[in-house]
């Protein structure tokens, strides 16, 4: 007969292969499935209402680069910042869903964003804070002016001609018109050879103040409240030449800039962006490929952008112009070591590669961390293969000999129909040439880093952020008198952070939907791995002993 421990000893090696088959096949598949099903984004599922209306707030930072030497800068001084902030604002997103495609593979929706000032969060600074920062809509007025004469003083000409018809710059103006239509030349080439653009300068010149409040440097003391949403206001009761300009600036369709009740206009950072949306995503469900779930599809019915140059004559995409990866609120699931996504900030106008850190612990919850690499704006040019994100448009700037702005900066007038260069916070990473300019810059990569935490199995973020700040050059520009002793600089503006971390009551939720099964199953994994391994060596060490004792030879 078989010995009973024998027996046992089976059933222990049978109950640690099935533990085994559970921990490393059974229960890896029934996970893997469970997290399929719901990140799949099907109507009435709680991932579609976890979709349509994000759990939590994002955390919106801002800090402002307040200008501490504004009246020597204008006599050539180097600026001089000092940082202030962080002010700190609840950003909530609701998404107004448009339709799901047929297969249900698809959904269409406009993305509606509210901020809600933290007050506490943000102590011991308030929105009535003054500051004194760099007067964005005037700066971008006059290097619009000087990067794009023809088509902005066609315009001007026109409006002008009924009220001025006898005036004899106008007359000038038109026949400029005609000798310089279709060229691209600077207004410092162009006015030094032209009387007629001289006294358009002079012209424009002598209605800065008329336009801009009566500005007395490049700088602008103003309210944070205004400056970044309520709006810094201009163009108050302008007439003849002034009224023109203001009609330009009003039809320019510029998003920074609104018309207000009383006919005049404001510029705030971030005044559109707080209320309904109006770019429309259509974005993968995750249905029948859930390593695709809310990866953009199109933008505006588009699958690609019309922001960057492309690739050739015939038109090919260029991969700048390329729409790759999700909104950033959510990432897809099933995440390996080693491995990079893609998000698409519609902010900047491009997609941006997120490259594996290392591995992670956020209160409890196992993650990877993902950062942004030299390819996001420190390698832009022809020997990198995307020279298309070297847009060329700006006149008389710091930049390298093939139109390309040197590392760490990237022309965001493409995007934005503004003069605005986007970099890291406090230029890190960037080139000297620019960070030499500034003085109170303190570039800090903990501080400062495009950085993500995400769930590796279910792609949701933990803690992190998208880090960047928006400057804009400084220079002089040729017969304007409050530009003409500036130095050429690149001048921060703000930095902000846009991001997340996980509140108490997310982390209790996902902990109990996710984690604690893991760990569960992790449990009688090994468990019934080792028991049976225990089980099967303990009875066979004791079977091992009983038959010595029998077949021991008697003493005698």
């Amino acid at each position: 007969m078989i010995h009973w421990s024998l027996i046992v000893s089976a059933l222990g090696v049978c109950l640690a292969v099935l533990g085994g088959y559970c921990g490393w096949i059974l229960f890896p598949n029934m996970v893997h499935k469970k997290v399929e099903q719901s990140v799949v984004i099907q109507d009435g599922s709680e991932q579609f209402k976890r979709f349509v209306n994000l759990p939590q707030p994002l955390n919106f930072k801002v800090y402002i680069f307040n200008v501490t030497n504004s009246d020597r800068i204008q006599q050539g001084a180097i600026p001089i910042v000092e940082e202030i902030g962080p002010y700190v604002y609840k950003q909530f997103r609701q998404k107004k869903v448009k339709h799901f495609s047929r297969d249900g593979s698809k959904i269409s929706y406009v993305q509606n964003v509210h901020f809600d000032f933290d007050a506490d969060a943000s102590a011991p600074y308030t929105q009535n804070d003054r500051i004194v920062a760099l007067n964005m809509h005037m700066n971008a007025f006059l290097q619009v002016f000087e990067r794009e004469i023809t088509d902005i003083f066609q315009g001007f000409a026109n409006r002008l001609n009924s009220r001025l018809n006898q005036t004899p710059g106008v007359r000038v103006l038109k026949r400029l018109m005609e000798r310089i239509r279709g060229k691209r030349k600077s207004v410092l080439q162009i006015s030094e050879n032209d009387p007629g653009l001289a006294l358009l300068l002079v012209h424009l010149n002598a209605n800065l103040k008329a336009v801009f409040n009566d500005p007395r440097s490049m700088f602008v003391s103003t309210s944070v409240r205004e400056y970044l949403f309520d709006g810094v206001r201009f163009c108050i009761n302008p007439q003849g030449i002034a009224k023109a300009i203001c009609n330009q600036i009003k039809e320019s369709g510029s998003k920074t800039i609104r018309e207000q009740s009383d006919g005049s206009l404001a510029f705030s950072f971030f005044g559109h962006k707080n209320g309904s949306g109006h770019e429309v995503y259509e974005v993968h469900t995750g249905k029948g490929d859930p390593m695709r779930v809310l990866e953009i599809q199109k933008l505006d019915d588009s699958h690609n952008l019309q922001v960057w140059l492309n690739a050739s004559a015939e038109g090919e995409t260029s991969v700048c112009n390329q729409i790759n990866g999700t909104d950033a609120s959510a990432y897809p699931p099933f995440r390996q070591r080693g491995d990079s996504m893609y998000i698409f900030s519609a902010d900047i106008c491009r997609s941006v590669q997120l490259f594996y850190q290392t591995d992670i612990q956020y209160q409890g919850i196992p993650g990877y961390r993902y950062s942004i690499g030299e390819n996001f704006i420190n390698d832009i040019g022809p020997e990198h293969d995307n020279e298309c994100f070297c847009v060329d448009k700006l006149a008389n700037v710091i930049k390298r000999k093939n139109g390309c702005l040197y590392a760490g900066a990237l022309d965001l007038t493409t995007c934005l129909d503004a003069p605005v260069i986007l970099t890291l916070p406090h230029m890190l990473g960037a080139s000297n040439e620019y960070r030499k300019m500034i003085r109170g810059l303190k570039p800090d990569a903990k501080k400062h880093q495009t950085f993500v935490d995400v769930q590796s199995l279910t792609g949701t973020p933990l803690q992190g952020g998208k880090r960047v700040q928006f400057n804009m050059f400084l220079k002089s520009i040729n017969r304007i008198g409050i530009t003409e002793n500036l130095p050429t600089v690149l001048m921060p503006a703000i930095w902000v952070e846009e991001g997340i971390q996980l509140n108490g009551e997310m982390v209790a939720f996902f902990k109990k939907k996710l984690i604690n099964t893991l760990k569960t199953l992790n449990i009688v994994h090994w468990a019934t791995l080792c028991g049976g391994i225990g089980v099967a060596v303990l009875c066979l060490i004791y079977y091992i002993y009983q038959r010595g004792r029998v077949v021991e030879p008697p003493v005698k």
